[in-house]
């Protein structure tokens, strides 16, 4: 839980005749991270024989096109299988059945994409044709000539002196059709000489032209009756192919499904096999996994392989040079819901510790301090509870944040106890702590001091892993370490007993705090002399003086921005309360009698405190967890631990 799992570095030898058997034993236990040892061929760049990488381009290909029919077909891959039950297929035995299905799929995807456009056009003609409903003339006639220009067309009804004031000095025909309060159905004729100046007026005056066929005949009613007979046909024929798919569904949809298993394990199977060393009789094989797993690896390995070759070298967490080494973080329950917030800031180092557990206990209860209100906490609460449920599809991705904003309503309703406050009224529960508008200065010391204290763990879980890691300079002098911790303590005695106004002599936290700040401006120094390294000042004496200067001036600034940051746990809590009041007045505003429009105001308030506010609370304690408390011992930049598998699994 503290720290990533154990990791054992392996590198195995396996004779070519086993290459198959010992890739499926490393895939199928899904615990060897792999690392690409293509380089180390006995000849690197030069080909020798190999065929993976092209089959897995392959394999690829045909998961594409696998995938693709299943589209078409609405067909769903399915759970895949068990790992010791994934099957592999062989190119030539797959790529048959791919094209076969493919087939099937194009003829009648083409025969219903080609009526289901007929439809469209269909529709298209019939609601242009609606507004000539009645008008006694032939659609023939309206064919292109190469002397006259026609446009049939709706425009409103007031722009018809307009397109004839402004077609004055040419020759034209403009025939209203039919009008109405709104539109006007006209035929604007003239010759193809006026063409151009013709078509001007008319868009200027709105006329939007009936786009139909050439090949129309009859009147408009006779061709719209035409067209719903010629739509219901086309319907029929759609239902038809639409049958037909349904058909290929139930025939094909069992063989995709076990097919676009086998063609996915192949190819991740392709993929590993072509990262691997090529020596010349024999493959080279690096990687990591969990040390709880080696042995029960490198038995099944020697089962598919007796003259596999094995090394196996533990990693010590201390050993900092090996910063490659891949993290795996499995987290349970609602750890693993906070472990997204971890990760999404950085990943832990290997011998780092892992924060999951830290930020589980503080962001709920950071949110609830500044959020606290029973009657938003439960309303959060139960939200959350829904997208855990799964319930919602579209929001089944975010199960793992409804877990955190469910901890953070539980957390919020937690301090509505304390604060007195239930949908912003805060006379309707005895406050069993405090009320924080009533308090505003009791309840902004308190979350400083709240601020101090996760600071000081920060600085201890700092100084922890400094000493996990053997790093005894970080671990003494860093401005993160005892030095840096002994300087903000006597900071903070100073601070505290000149505000307080207790009789503590000053000498007592001036004298440690000029020791430590010392020890923080000569940190690097210092280290070097710990470490036996030499120069132990780089660069000239001068330069290093000022910069340790301003080190140790950004220290101090640090140190009292940090601390001061915390002073917006409490301020939010007095601005719940501030904007819980303010929904009331502007209720009172609307209704003095309290009636319908008052109950809406607060109902509507409510639910803007709710999401509003909840995604400003949500934000700023994230800005906590990541910039005051991680910076002061987190620093992340591990590797993802991406374990070699026949089949997808999800990340951590």
């Amino acid at each position: 839980m503290f720290y990533p799992q154990a990791m054992t570095e392996i590198q195995l030898i396996a004779p070519s005749r086993d290459l198959l058997a010992v890739t499926r034993v490393l895939a199928g236990q899904g615990v060897f991270h792999q690392v690409d040892a293509s380089s180390l061929s006995s000849q690197p760049g030069i080909s020798n024989g190999d065929s993976w990488p092209e089959q897995a381009a392959s394999y690829a290909t045909l998961e594409r096109r696998v995938m693709a029919s299943m589209q078409a077909l609405n067909v769903e891959a399915g759970p895949p299988p068990a790992a010791d039950r994934a099957v592999t297929i062989e190119v030539d035995v797959a790529r048959p059945q791919v094209e076969q299905i493919e087939q099937d799929v194009k003829n009648a995807g083409a025969q219903l994409a080609g009526e289901q456009k007929r439809l469209e056009q269909l529709h298209s003609t019939l609601m242009q044709l609606e507004p000539l409903a009645g008008i006694d003339l032939d659609l023939a006639t309206l064919g292109k000539s190469h002397y006259m220009f026609y446009m049939l067309g709706v425009m409103p009804a007031g722009n018809l002196e307009r397109i004839q004031t402004s077609l004055a000095r040419i020759p034209f025909v403009l025939m209203t059709l039919r009008k109405d309060r709104q539109n006007a159905v006209v035929w604007l004729a003239g010759t193809q000489h006026n063409a151009d100046v013709l078509d001007r007026a008319a868009r200027s005056a709105y006329l939007n032209p009936l786009n139909l066929p050439d090949t129309l005949q009859g009147t408009p009613s006779q061709v719209i009756e035409s067209l719903h007979a010629e739509i219901k046909r086309t319907q029929q024929a759609i239902n038809e192919q639409n049958a037909v798919l349904s058909s290929l569904r139930k025939t094909h949809q069992q063989q995709m499904q076990t097919l676009i298993w086998r063609v996915r394990a192949s190819r991740m199977l392709a993929e590993a096999m072509a990262r691997f060393g090529k020596l010349r009789y024999t493959y080279l094989m690096v990687g990591w996994a969990p040390t709880a797993n080696v042995e029960n690896l490198t038995q099944r390995l020697r089962q598919a392989s007796p003259s596999v070759l094995l090394e196996t070298t533990p990693i010590n967490r201390s050993d900092t040079e090996l910063q490659n080494v891949p993290v795996s973080l499995r987290n349970p329950g609602i750890l693993g819901a906070f472990q997204m917030l971890v990760t999404t800031y950085a990943r832990p180092r290997y011998g780092e510790l892992d924060p999951t557990w830290l930020i589980t206990l503080t962001f709920p209860l950071l949110f609830g301090a500044m959020f606290g209100d029973v009657g938003h906490g439960l309303v959060l609460a139960l939200l959350g509870a829904l997208v855990v449920s799964r319930r919602i599809p579209a929001l089944r991705s975010m199960a793992s944040l409804g877990a955190i904003v469910t901890a953070c309503g539980l957390s919020a309703t937690m301090f509505g106890f304390l604060y007195g406050s239930i949908f912003g009224v805060e006379n309707a529960l005895p406050a069993l702590w405090i009320r924080p508008m009533q308090n505003i200065m009791e309840i902004l010391l308190f979350a400083i001091g709240a601020g101090v204290i996760l600071l000081s763990i920060g600085f201890v879980l700092s100084m922890y892993n400094s000493f996990v890691a053997r790093d005894w300079g970080k671990l003494l002098f860093d401005h993160n370490g005892l030095a840096g911790f002994v300087l903000y303590w006597s900071l903070i005695g100073l601070a505290g007993g000149a505000l307080a106004g207790l009789h503590i002599p000053a000498i007592l936290f001036i004298i440690p705090a000029v020791a430590a700040g010392v020890c923080v401006m000569l940190s690097e120094s210092l280290s070097h002399l710990i470490a036996n390294h030499h120069p132990l000042v780089e660069g000239g004496i001068g330069t290093y003086a000022v910069q340790a200067v301003f080190e140790l001036f950004e220290t101090l600034i640090g140190f009292l921005s940090n601390s001061l940051s915390y002073v917006r746990v409490g301020a939010f809590a007095v601005a719940h309360g501030g904007l819980s009041a303010v929904v009331f007045i502007l209720a009172g505003m609307v209704s003095h009698n309290q009636g319908l429009g008052y109950w809406i105001v607060i109902a509507l308030g409510n639910l803007f405190i709710v999401g509003f506010e909840g995604l400003i609370v949500g934000i700023q304690t994230m800005r906590l967890e990541y910039y005051e408390f991680f910076s002061k011992f987190f620093t992340g930049g591990g590797t993802r631990y991406k374990p070699m598998t026949l089949l997808p699994v999800a990340e951590d």
